[in-house]
């Protein structure tokens, strides 16, 4: 394990420094009404302020009529296809989606079977990483978290590319394309020296295989075995393209096109992407929904029995359980009113492979806490609004049916996400044209400088 660093500032100094920070940062809730201020860039009515405009994905779950916010089905579409028909589409055709979805989401229109096929031996022949890079960044320093250790070596890959700092379409296009092709193998390499080094296990770093899709190359990576079965594959195909892309308003594509606006490079901007996901409030929400799982297992005699669990989330509103912050999480979305058609979709694409492997009951009490949970709300807090599942309430369900392990879950979500973050740095330097620049309101009062010895 590696030594860790011992920083010369003690913890009581830290005590007394933040206690200045806090006096001297703390902004007044009424402050923010008092100056209109947007905070958290969304609308009183919880809607996100317009920030730009964008043609590669469209997130629906509500209309405004007379100036209210109406629940309605949740909608998801690439480049203007429904996801229901891209997923079904896929499946029904007999192939592997997300390297179809990758095309759309850079290229703006559907490829054809020979697009297609040249953009699986672009991605096939762009997994493997530099000798001296896998050496210096993925078998030393290993890192507690994988997202970190994903980002890490993102910006590292800087110093690998011959031309990195070019902001030209077709260079950016060219850095892009082989960012997503490496996504899995530096996923799975981090996560290999983690458990070698963190947890004393054997780690394993399987030749890659160049003509396996994405879903199958990371199930053959990870598993020490090498093996799966095409269900498991196709399935987790279905999750990696789901997670590709949701609009440009979520905080890691914003993030993301908020430094491409700024004009740096490509691994600067996607590295801010990973940053971003790796908070609990946005990619690691899956993480959340797989420990309350975990407790409501744990504490509930038969959690496939609807007023057993639907006691328990009371206790969980109430602060009484759970982590203590009255969240129930996996429920309730930012836009999705009605439903959400990521967690409709891994719902019915699971069921079937869950039962087979054992996982009935945690379907079940996923299936429990999605029904109840509004109910609930209304019942205890007075709140009476649409609520519906979120994609996270069932994708760790799913990771956890394949065997993925939990430090991968979220690396899984920023392995797709990468497509969605490179399409958005390409159209944003398309179209974007000006620095995202907001505005900030002061609230501080002018003071006057005082000499050191009257301070």
């Amino acid at each position: 394990m590696p030594k860790n660093y011992i920083s010369p500032i003690s913890m009581d100094a830290l005590s007394n420094l933040c206690s200045e920070l806090d006096k001297n940062n703390w902004i007044k809730p009424n402050d923010y009404q008092k100056y209109h201020v947007k905070r958290g860039l969304r609308n009183e009515d919880g809607t996100g302020v317009m920030a730009g405009l964008t043609r590669i994905c469209s997130v629906e779950g509500y209309y405004i009529l007379d100036g209210e916010r109406i629940p309605k089905d949740g909608k998801l579409s690439y480049r203007g296809y429904d996801i229901n028909d891209i997923v079904n589409g896929c499946i029904n055709e007999g192939r592997f989606g997300f390297e179809e979805v990758v095309w759309l989401l850079l290229f703006g229109d559907l490829p054809t079977e020979s697009q297609l096929e040249g953009l699986r031996e672009v991605i096939g022949e762009c997994r493997e990483l530099p000798d001296e890079f896998v050496e210096d960044m993925i078998m030393k320093h290993a890192s507690k978290d994988i997202m970190n250790k994903m980002a890490r070596c993102v910006i590292v890959l800087y110093s690998f590319d011959e031309n990195p700092d070019d902001i030209s379409v077709a260079n950016v296009l060219r850095q892009s394309l082989q960012l997503i092709s490496q996504m899995p193998t530096i996923m799975n390499g981090a996560y290999q020296i983690k458990r070698r080094t963190f947890y004393n296990k054997t780690m394993f770093l399987h030749p890659i295989k160049k003509e396996q899709s994405t879903a199958e190359y990371i199930l053959n990576q990870i598993r020490a075995d090498k093996k799966f079965t095409i269900e498991e594959a196709r399935l987790l195909d279905i999750c990696l393209m789901l997670h590709a892309d949701h609009g440009g308003g979520n905080n890691s594509t914003f993030s993301t096109r908020v430094l491409t606006s700024s004009g740096t490079d490509t691994y600067s901007a996607i590295t801010a992407g990973f940053g971003s996901l790796k908070g609990p409030r946005h990619g690691g929400a899956n993480l959340r929904v797989a420990e309350q799982m975990r407790e409501i297992m744990a504490n509930v005699a038969d959690p496939t029995d609807p007023n057993q669990v639907q006691d328990y989330l009371v206790k969980i509103i109430n602060k009484e359980a759970g982590d203590g912050s009255g969240l129930i999480y996996g429920m309730g979305h930012a836009v999705y009113t009605k439903s959400d058609p990521r967690a409709v979709i891994l719902k019915e694409n699971a069921r079937k492979l869950a039962y087979e492997k054992g996982f009935e009951k945690e379907f079940k009490t996923l299936e429990n806490i999605e029904l109840l949970t509004p109910q609930v709300f209304s019942e205890v807090k007075g709140i009476d609004k649409a609520m519906c599942a979120n994609v996270d309430l069932y994708s760790g369900l799913v990771y956890k049916v394949l065997g993925i392990p939990e430090d991968l879950y979220t690396p899984i979500f920023a392995v797709a996400r990468t497509a969605g973050w490179c399409a958005h740095r390409l159209e944003e330097l398309t179209s974007g044209g000006k620095i995202i620049r907001p505005a900030y309101k002061s609230v501080s009062k002018p003071r006057t400088f005082k000499p050191i010895i009257e301070r």
